[in-house]
């Protein structure tokens, strides 16, 4: 059917009425804590909503359905490990969250350690944050690209600039709010799309589904036990514990969501928000696994290869442009960049206040008035806007899924970063260089780990941390990194 007038009309519309939003929501700032907090306690239901759309990037859209096509549910299991992992960080980190008064997830480990600490998990967090980013932004142009007719960099161009737009104006306030609308939005064109999908089958349910059921598709649990037991990413123990520890570090150390947790202000509705979001995110891909299911029967079990097609990625956009009536496309393809904007809006707050918050205002001095520091927040905001589109247009050319790429680039550093926090909340020996020496060493264990591809990806964060507890752990037993 392709891509007609109307749904070009409901996109750009879309686009210039999310930037408006958010801007109109963030109110007046007076100062750069009120620009990366919110200047008033924001509800704990739209900081969870802000949370999932955060977490859910174009990759999360497009690549669950495609690999529900190619393989079946036990996704599923990871997420379990997802809502488990929330739970331990409401319990464990945010009680030590409260203790004083913080500006950053960061700002814990100063407290805890020192200065150098808070340093280096910042500059760490802000090499990763672009990185993998820029990935998704550029992963979030490809269909604009085939959508507009455009090149990539001005697809790139257009979508930093909707998300600079709200982001710059409307400060941390404006972003949480329009990632709350927008989780509505992206998960309404899944939803819309899985009942057109039965609807517009002969056999409705049961007919789309047979296939699928004959194919096993429909299977959840898988125990996994067997000689390639550490190298497969989806089984019960890998997706409970390593979707465990993964959602400990990055809900709990990553700058990305800790900004909207403490937007909350209080332990009970931060704890709320965190343990909510892990209850939608089950239900969440529930819902992308089945449009993956669904499609599986809608186009009879083809291949990848009679379907013409290069990755199982292009599954999902190619129906939503190819088999949709005018006017619904356009809505799913504003759920898709619904997606994309949730996370590049808050990789650019969240990048922006790491900087002012963890690098730049310890060592500003007593002079700088609330005016300049706002000025000077926007400032970096926008900078760091400029460096995401720049980290996109290095990754145009790469041959590697962009999944993939995006996953890989976070665990290097997630296991390490856990690590340190653990080792400041569980430990009282540790020194500030036993942490570093911690951090530094989960860091290199996973180089080694992922470069020789030991095992999947689902155990990556989990050993990086046991390397960060024990290095660390191990120095201050032994009083290595003391200062009697």
């Amino acid at each position: 059917m392709g891509f007609s007038t109307l749904d070009y009309i409901i996109v750009i519309g879309y686009l210039a009425a999310i930037a408006l939003f958010g801007m109109l929501q963030g109110g007046k700032q007076r100062s750069a804590r009120d620009y990366f907090l919110g200047k008033d306690s924001i509800p704990w239901w739209v900081v969870c909503f802000s949370i999932v759309a955060a977490e859910t990037s174009t990759l999360t859209f497009i690549s669950i359905p495609g690999m529900a096509y190619l393989t079946n549910m036990n996704f599923l299991q990871v997420t379990i490990g997802y809502l488990i992992g929330r739970i331990a960080v409401s319990y464990l980190f945010l009680p030590a969250y409260a203790t004083g008064e913080l500006s950053t997830a960061y700002a814990f480990l100063e407290r805890r350690f020192g200065s150098k600490t808070r340093s280096f998990a910042s500059v760490v967090f802000l090499f990763t944050r672009i990185a993998a980013d820029g990935v998704r932004l550029f992963a979030t142009a490809i269909p604009l690209k085939f959508v507009l007719g455009v090149e990539y960099p001005v697809a790139i161009i257009i979508l930093a600039v909707v998300a600079l737009g709200y982001t710059y104006m409307g400060g941390v306030r404006g972003v949480i709010w329009v990632d709350a609308m927008q989780m509505v939005i992206y998960l309404g064109g899944a939803l819309f799309a899985a009942v057109l999908l039965v609807q517009s089958h002969d056999g409705g349910w049961a007919g789309i589904t047979q296939l699928a059921h004959e194919a096993g598709k429909f299977d959840i649990i898988n125990l996994g036990f067997g000689p390639d037991f550490w190298k497969t990413p989806y089984t019960l123990i890998a997706g409970i514990i390593g979707g465990g520890f993964l959602s400990m570090a990055s809900h709990g150390t990553d700058q990305l969501i800790v900004q909207r947790v403490l937007a909350t202000k209080s332990v009970h509705a931060g704890r709320k928000a965190l343990i909510g979001s892990g209850v939608i995110i089950i239900f969440q891909f529930a819902l992308f696994l089945l449009v993956g299911t669904l499609l599986y029967g809608h186009y009879g079990g083809a291949s990848l290869a009679q379907l013409g097609l290069k990755s199982a990625d292009e599954i999902f956009p190619r129906y939503i442009v190819e088999g949709l009536p005018p006017g619904v496309s356009g809505i799913i393809i504003a759920g898709l960049f619904a997606a994309a904007l949730s996370t590049l809006a808050g990789s650019m707050s969240s990048m922006a206040s790491s900087t002012v918050l963890d690098l730049y205002k310890p060592r500003a001095g007593a002079g700088l008035t609330p005016e300049k520091e706002l000025r000077f927040s926007r400032a970096v905001t926008a900078l760091w806007a400029a460096l995401l589109v720049a980290s996109a247009l290095f990754f145009m050319n790469t041959s590697q899924a962009v999944v993939e790429l995006a996953l890989s680039i976070a665990s290097f550093t997630y296991g390490g970063l856990l690590g340190t926090f653990l080792l400041g909340v569980l430990f009282k020996r540790p020194s500030q260089e036993d942490a570093l020496a911690g951090f530094v060493g989960g860091i290199l264990v996973m180089v080694t780990v992922i470069s020789l591809h030991i095992v999947a990806w689902t155990w990556y964060t989990i050993i990086g941390v046991i390397a960060a507890i024990l290095i660390g752990g191990g120095l201050a037993m032994l009083g290595v990194g003391r200062k009697e």
